[in-house]
């Protein structure tokens, strides 16, 4: 099961991680299917990745994203690791996805490439190891937004429909997605090994998270207090820039946290409509462990799960490891804090500190919450001095944060025009709503018809350019009696 013409397709694959331990993982081929037909795919990112986007559509990488064709040099393997979902503990893996390898790009970066719902693994766990075309474009349409807004991500590079049907409640089309990460390495990773390898893979596994993510702390004096440092650093910065888009996770377990610092495994996650800090979305999240309001605090309980894990690598003295866990622990909030203040600065024009900006920030927060304004319409209309048609802008209470805020601009030296400059390039104009992507994901499944997804990807590709063009997908969802709800989609 080898691809022909691999070359002049662009593949070039350097595969480290199967060089690792082999608790780390079972070598693993995805499942043939029956009849697979490229359904989308990223050109701009196959592009990136060094392949030849005049055969992106050609039969031979079909099969490749299939799971039918294994590329030269490619070495599939099914990645082992653990989690706490929920807050409980368990042995996972990927039970529905297969690392085909790493590619090394042109500019000599790797990133994975996996096939996501392609078959059954060890790790399966009783799953059938498929998955359905809805979930798949969703994941698609999901991370390819997440990217344009400047928020590290994996991506998707295709969907392929495999023309067999997927059992679940009803009988649904399936499908794989092509996945790009700059890695899989998550949080369970380092939770399976230190519960079921031995203190030496854990160390291989550490070593190789430096050299893969950090080299420039492989040196340090202590490069693994350095790395559990890394990681605490870049999630802390990422779960900021959820916060400050209105995008809530749907299920941040551990196994859905990286090493690398990318959001990853978009199932029940979506973007906020109107501001409520107790907003969830998925089905599954019924006491609201997953809340956005909560983000920033479960992103520092899963890191403390991390700096478990590498205890015997921090120091020999037990006491002493636990120590310098909970220092660099201790600094998350303030990471978080600093990222998320100063990206509000940002939304608000503001290019200087002055100590009354977080309350300024806050009250407006309050506000909307009460007025039950829309998140991202509320900035954007803030950013073009649009402030009409919103319960919100008529109500006494903002007038007044109006003209504190005003005042505020002006004690600054850049104009106002500079500050407005600021806030279009920190203000989307356009996320991807949760009615706009279920419509166009209606669309494919039931009707065929891709190109109402294809309208909904150009206009989500440049969010800060303020087009007339992505007026129509700026526009909130009818007023509903239930509350929105998204599902893991398996």
């Amino acid at each position: 099961m080898t691809q022909k013409n691999s070359n002049e397709i662009g593949w070039s694959f350097n595969n480290s991680y199967v060089r690792l331990p082999e608790l780390f993982y079972t070598r693993q081929n995805p499942t043939p299917v029956k009849s697979p037909k490229l359904r989308i795919v990223n050109e701009q990112l196959g592009k990136a990745l060094g392949l030849n986007v005049q055969l992106l559509k050609s039969d031979d990488i079909t099969n490749v994203f299939a799971g039918n064709e294994i590329p030269n040099g490619a070495t599939p393997l099914a990645q082992a690791y653990a989690g706490h979902q929920f807050g409980h503990f368990t042995m996972l893996g990927d039970g529905r996805a297969i690392l085909l390898g790493e590619q090394i790009t042109p500019s000599d970066k790797r990133f994975d490439i996996q096939l996501k719902g392609s078959g059954r693994t060890p790790y399966s766990r009783g799953g059938d190891g498929r998955a359905t075309l809805g979930p798949m474009l969703r994941e698609y349409i999901i991370s390819e937004a997440m990217h344009a807004l400047g928020i590290p991500t994996t991506r998707s590079l295709a969907v392929v429909t495999t023309g067999e049907s997927v059992q679940r409640e009803t009988e649904l089309p399936g499908a794989i997605l092509t996945r790009v990460a700059a890695s899989h390495l998550r949080v369970g990773t380092y939770q399976y090994v230190a519960n079921w390898g031995t203190n030496e893979e854990l160390q291989v596994l550490a070593d190789y998270a430096l050299n893969r993510h950090f080299p420039e702390l492989e040196t340090d004096e202590n490069p693994y207090l350095s790395l559990l440092k890394g990681v605490i650093k870049r999630q802390a910065k990422l779960i900021a820039k959820w916060q400050l888009v209105g995008f809530i996770h749907g299920v941040m377990n551990t196994d859905n946290m990286t090493i690398s610092g990318e959001t990853i495994d978009y199932g029940p996650c979506a973007f906020m409509d109107e501001y409520d800090p107790a907003t969830v979305f998925s089905s599954i999240d019924r006491q609201g462990r997953y809340a956005y309001s909560n983000q920033p605090g479960i992103g520092l309980w899963n890191l403390a799960r991390f700096a478990e894990t590498l205890l015997p690598l921090l120091h020999e003295d037990q006491d002493r490891a636990i120590k310098l866990a909970e220092d660099s622990l201790s600094n998350f909030k303030e990471l978080y804090h600093s990222s998320w203040l100063t990206g509000m600065r940002g939304k608000l024009g503001i290019f200087n500190e002055e100590e009354q900006d977080e309350p300024l920030v806050e009250d407006l927060l309050r506000l909307m919450e009460k007025y039950r304004a829309d998140y991202t319409n509320t900035f954007r209309a803030l950013t073009f001095d649009n402030l009409e048609n919103a319960d919100l802008f008529a109500s006494p209470e903002f007038k007044e944060w109006q003209e504190r805020w005003q005042r505020r601009l002006d004690r600054q030296k850049e104009s106002k025009a500079r500050a407005h400059e600021l806030m279009r390039n920190n203000n989307p104009a356009l996320i991807p709503r949760n009615h706009r992507v279920e419509e166009a994901i209606e669309a494919a499944v039931d009707q065929g018809d891709y190109s109402v997804m294809d309208e909904l990807l150009d206009a989500l590709a440049k969010p800060y350019a303020h087009t007339p063009g992505q007026d129509k997908y700026t526009t909130p969802p009818p007023p509903s009696a239930q509350p929105y709800r998204t599902y893991c989609g398996t």
